[in-house]
Order: structure tokens, then C-alpha cells, then sequence
């Protein structure tokens, strides 16, 4: 069985150490520009320290520069590259073609290149076509059925990453302009307005309203935890998180939560994991979860209602008093717990103030006049307990060492032959030898600190010296800060092999190519590949463009498959836009009027 990696999303440097000490064998976090989360940005100092910690345990970290890039700012982003390549950084995901160009010309180092969902991911042909020109790894769309996975992983020999847990995005990454459109705020430039989390009215052509003020794009979270070993079958290297923008309480619990479900599988990474905590991904950030795409469904998909977080099904309302509400649950309720519930089709929530159990529940005192019908379903999407517990957990990651004292020095050594050595005074000896070897045994032990887990002390100095307890602490201290420049001294990163021309699926394109640059077209070209349109964040003219192409499909989801109406979307300032049905692909798109 191949080893796998779990890739993990980081916001900032503390985000990634947690990610790190909960489990991830990688992970991916923004630089000070060319993101595709703009407000997720980290200085190379920063991503340095995290590089360096990360590389102790044989953990990856990628870089994204991965929006399209104008003219003015290749060079900019041809010297980020550099840098990141001087501290050691393990690959960058990028989307423009532009820097395989400078790859392919050698103006840029040999840093490993991974190609992002953003350039749209889903067939066999465009991921053979980035095998052929020499890339490592492509980023799956977050589309592909099991089926269509094992299909591609069959015909290529190439490392493919795929999304199982997050949010899911209603468009094919990297084709979705709607963002652009109504607001200039591109997603390919790391600007998301996120349009698919507001409100549309749906019509048909003569005005008549199927579904009213809705969240009509907006789709459940993806997890597909109960579905890893189909992946790994399907020959799926890397099972990356969603999340650059969540905070590190959501890193840690859903990093651990799907470390303990690989711990069954070989991993690329080193190191125990010490967990304090029972990762549970109900109780952070979710919009309910799905696995439709996974099995070609898309019955489950979508909730109309809210694009909030709606957390844990606690129970439904069976009882309700002036200024309290009993809930049928067995769970424990905490004050400044947060609940929230469908109310007037509209999510709603409260605060707990204060509970009172009862023989058939929980009654709840909130924070505020809210009296939710009976039988209404009720869900907890802050456990302040569990905050706190992710907050306060000393959750960490340790190497194995193990110590041997001699006559006159100590050794250390880990289990990848990694070994050091330091000398002593041995010129006194010790009164009470057996109260020696115990004092070196204890003060070695003593690693809370370092990332390293002392499993052996072992004692093998026929005459042990007399050393004083602060002499024997500076020295354990000075030898594993020797084992770690030693670790870091060895990892090598590996090169990304020479870019070559290979001939891209289509003959011309438009500008669902995203080409924001001469250089990018000019690579496209180079593989046969004419330009015909640059990205549509150039365009004068945006009309009648496809906005948004998705698996989502709202015909189907409101009147059914067979229904032939001309369907409409409007949004809240009244923007009218057409929908065509791909009936034959299964798929919807959202056109500019």
C-alpha cells in the first residue's frame, strides 16, 4: 500500500505548528502575495520557522501562489518563488501558466510545482497533459466521483490530492467569474465575494417565483471520512483539508480528527502524536455535512436555508414556556453554549443563559426572547466546553531518542540513524554512583520542551562521573538542539524535474483559459493551444459569458429533471441571470445577461 499524506490548511504560523503537533504530514499555507486567500497572507520569515519545525518530523510544506498573475507582477512573484525555494519550501501550488513558462526557461529555481484545483482538474486529459510537461502532483476538482478517480489514477503516473473535508464551492474551481462580475472581486485573483453564500430568487420566464430569497447556491460541507480506504484504493496520495481562513481550534480538532482515522495506514510523516483532547468535527465550523460527489448524488447537496454554521444535532423543541424551551437530548448543555435552529426559514439562534435538566431533556434558558415551534430541530454550533478544551490543549508531536552515558560522554540517537555525541569532564568521581546514574537518567528525561520523547536512558559508564544536576540539564539541552540541526541538515527537498512542451487537450480556448498575461498565453501556444480570449477579468465586454459551471443543479433540485421551463436567478439587487441546463453532462450554468 502507498503511504499517504494528510494535508492540512494553515492560516498562520500557529495555525501550522498545530496542524503539525495534531497530526498533518503536510501543509499548505500563503505567502505575502498571490494567494488565492487573500486575507490568509504569512511573511517568509514566518513560513521559515514553520518550515523548520515541520521538516523535524518529515512534514511538507506547500506554498500557494496560485491566482493568475498580470504583466507587473511576474516579477514580483519570480523572486517570492526564489525565496521560497532558499528556506526550503517542499513545493508551491500555482494555477497561472506563466510560471511554467519561467520553469520551462529555467528563470525560476527547480521547486517542485503542484497544479491547483483552481486550474480546473476533472479529466483525464488535462491531468495527463500536466504529466506529460513534467508535474509532480495535480489538485483534484472537488467534483470527481470514486469512479471517475480510479478511472484517471489508472492512466497516469502522477501523485493526484484530493479534498475530503471543508467547504465546497458550487462552481468548478478556477471557472467561476461570478464574483468578478458582480463586484469586481475575482476568486482566480484571491478575492472571493463569495456569491454562491448570498440570497437568489428563482424564476421561470414569465416571472412566476419557484423558490423565494434563498441560499440557492449555496452547498453543505464535504467529509468524506467514512470513505478513505475507497480513496487510497483509488490511488489518491494526499487527503488535503479545506481551510485556509479557519481558525486553529477548527485546525486542530478536524487535523486530529482525521489523523486517528488514518493511523492505520503508512504515512509520510514521523513522530507521536500526544493527543489531550477527542477531536469530534460536529462540534467546529460546519454547514452540515455531504458526500454526494463522491458517489455521483447531489440529493443531499445543497441547504437552501442557511449558509451558516449550523454544528451538532442536539434534539428537537418538545416543550416551550414564556422564557424557556425543553429540548429532547441526552447531550450535555453548557451556559454559553450557542444553539441554532430554522425559525421562519431563516437560520436563528440564541445563547444558553442557564439549563435545567429534566426527566425527558434540557430545558433552556437563552439569552434572549426566541420561542421556537415544536418538533423544530435543534443544533449547538458553539460548545463553548469544547472550545476551551481545544484552546487550553497541549497536543503535541514527539521524536523518539534515546540516550546512552558513557565514562565520558553522552550519546543520542533517533530511530533514522540520526546520531550525536558530547563530551564531558569525567575528571570527578562519584561518591554515590547509584545516586548518579539516577540523577542522569531523570534530568535526561526532561524533554516537555523540545520535540523529542526520551524512551531509553541507558547507562553504560563503567566509572560514572560526578556532574552537577544544572551541568547535565545544559548538556542534554546543547545535544538535542545538535540531533535537530543534525534532522534538519539531512531532509533534502526534492527538485522539480525539467518542464517540458506536450500538447494541451484543446486546440483554442477562451477565457475559461484564465490567461491574465503574455507569458501564460505564450506557453499555452507553445503546446499547441491558441489563445482566443484573455480571462475575463480582462474583458470589456462580460456579457452573455458563462459565470458559473456546477454539478449543482437547481432545475432538478426544485422541479425535477424533466421539466423544460427557462429557469432565471435573481439576486437581491435584482440581477437577473439566465440558467442553461446540461442536461447530458448534468450540469448547470449561470450565464451574464
Amino acid at each position: 500500500m502507498h503511504k499517504v499524506e494528510l494535508l492540512s490548511p494553515a492560516k498562520n504560523y500557529n495555525t501550522a505548528i498545530s496542524a503539525i503537533n495534531c497530526g498533518a504530514d503536510a501543509i499548505y499555507i500563503g505567502a505575502s502575495d498571490f494567494g488565492a486567500r487573500k486575507a490568509a497572507g504569512n511573511s517568509i520569515y514566518d513560513i521559515e520557522k514553520i518550515v523548520k519545525y515541520a521538516h523535524l518530523f518529515n512534514v511538507k510544506v506547500y506554498v500557494t501562489i496560485n491566482t493568475i498573475l498580470s504583466d507587473s507582477e511576474i516579477a514580483k512573484a519570480s523572486e517570492l518563488i526564489k525565496k521560497l525555494y532558499e528556506i526550503k519550501v517542499d513545493a508551491i501550488i500555482i494555477q497561472d501558466f506563466a510560471i511554467l513558462l519561467l520553469a520551462f526557461e529555467k528563470k525560476i529555481p527547480p521547486i517542485v510545482l503542484h497544479m491547483s484545483t483552481q486550474c480546473d482538474n476533472r479529466t483525464l486529459e488535462k491531468i495527463k497533459f500536466f504529466e506529460d510537461i513534467g508535474i509532480k502532483r495535480v489538485i483534484l476538482a472537488r467534483e470527481l466521483s470514486i469512479d471517475d478517480i480510479a478511472k484517471i489514477s489508472k492512466n497516469i503516473n502522477i501523485e493526484l490530492e484530493h479534498f475530503i473535508h471543508g467547504s465546497l464551492c458550487a462552481c468548478y474551481s478556477g471557472n467561476c467569474y461570478m464574483s468578478a462580475y458582480i463586484g469586481s472581486r475575482s476568486a482566480n485573483r484571491g478575492d472571493c465575494s463569495q456569491p454562491c453564500r448570498k440570497k437568489y430568487t428563482l424564476i421561470d420566464k414569465n416571472n412566476n417565483i419557484i423558490a423565494k430569497n434563498q441560499y440557492l447556491l449555496s452547498l453543505k460541507d464535504n467529509n468524506l471520512s467514512n470513505h478513505l480506504d475507497k480513496l487510497i484504493k483509488a490511488n489518491v496520495k494526499s487527503f488535503k483539508i479545506e481551510g485556509r481562513l479557519k481558525d486553529e481550534n477548527y485546525v486542530k480538532n478536524t487535523v486530529l480528527f482525521y489523523h486517528k482515522k488514518l493511523k492505520n495506514y503508512p504515512r509520510t510523516s514521523y513522530g507521536k502524536v500526544i493527543e489531550d483532547f477527542n477531536p469530534n468535527p460536529f462540534k467546529t465550523f460546519n454547514r452540515s455535512f455531504c458526500d454526494d460527489y463522491l458517489f455521483n448524488k447531489k440529493d443531499n447537496i445543497y441547504n437552501f436555508l442557511t449558509p451558516k454554521s449550523t454544528g451538532e444535532f442536539i434534539g428537537e423543541v418538545i416543550k416551550t414556556n414564556g422564557n424557556s424551551f425543553t429540548v429532547n437530548t441526552n447531550e450535555t448543555i453548557n451556559p454559553q453554549d450557542g444553539l441554532c435552529f430554522i425559525f421562519n426559514n431563516e437560520l436563528t439562534g440564541c445563547l444558553v443563559n442557564s439549563i435545567e435538566k429534566t426527566k425527558k431533556g434540557v430545558k433552556i434558558f437563552p439569552n434572549k426572547k426566541i420561542k421556537p415551534k415544536l418538533n423544530t430541530k435543534v443544533y449547538r454550533n458553539i460548545d463553548f466546553e469544547f472550545e476551551k478544551t481545544l484552546e487550553n490543549s497541549t497536543t503535541t508531536r514527539k521524536l523518539s531518542v534515546y540516550f546512552e552515558v558513557f565514562d565520558n560522554k553522552i550519546k543520542v540517537s533517533d530511530d533514522f540513524n540520526n546520531k550525536v555525541e558530547l563530551l564531558f569532564d569525567n575528571s570527578k568521581s562519584a561518591n554515590n554512583s547509584e545516586k548518579m546514574c539516577e540523577n542522569f537518567k531523570k534530568s535526561l528525561s526532561k524533554t516537555s520542551l523540545s520535540p523529542f520523547l526520551v524512551e531509553k536512558v541507558e547507562i553504560k559508564a563503567k566509572n560514572i562521573p560526578f556532574l552537577p544536576i544544572s551541568t547535565i540539564n545544559e548538556l542534554r539541552r546543547e545535544i538535542l538542539e545538535k540531533l535537530k540541526e543534525k534532522i534538519l541538515q539531512k531532509y533534502k527537498t526534492k527538485k522539480q524535474k525539467p518542464i517540458d512542451i506536450a500538447k494541451f487537450p484543446l486546440e483554442k480556448g477562451d477565457y475559461r483559459l484564465n490567461v491574465h498575461n503574455k507569458k501564460s498565453q505564450e506557453f499555452y501556444e507553445l503546446c499547441g493551444c491558441k489563445v482566443t480570449e484573455k480571462s475575463f477579468e480582462s474583458l470589456q465586454n462580460k456579457s452573455k459569458k458563462e459565470l458559473m459551471r456546477m454539478r449543482h443543479c437547481l432545475k432538478k433540485a426544485t422541479l425535477g429533471c424533466n421539466n423544460n421551463q427557462e429557469l432565471f436567478l435573481v439576486d437581491e439587487k435584482n440581477k437577473k441571470f439566465p440558467l442553461i441546463f446540461d442536461c447530458k453532462n448534468c450540469e448547470m450554468v449561470i450565464m451574464s445577461d
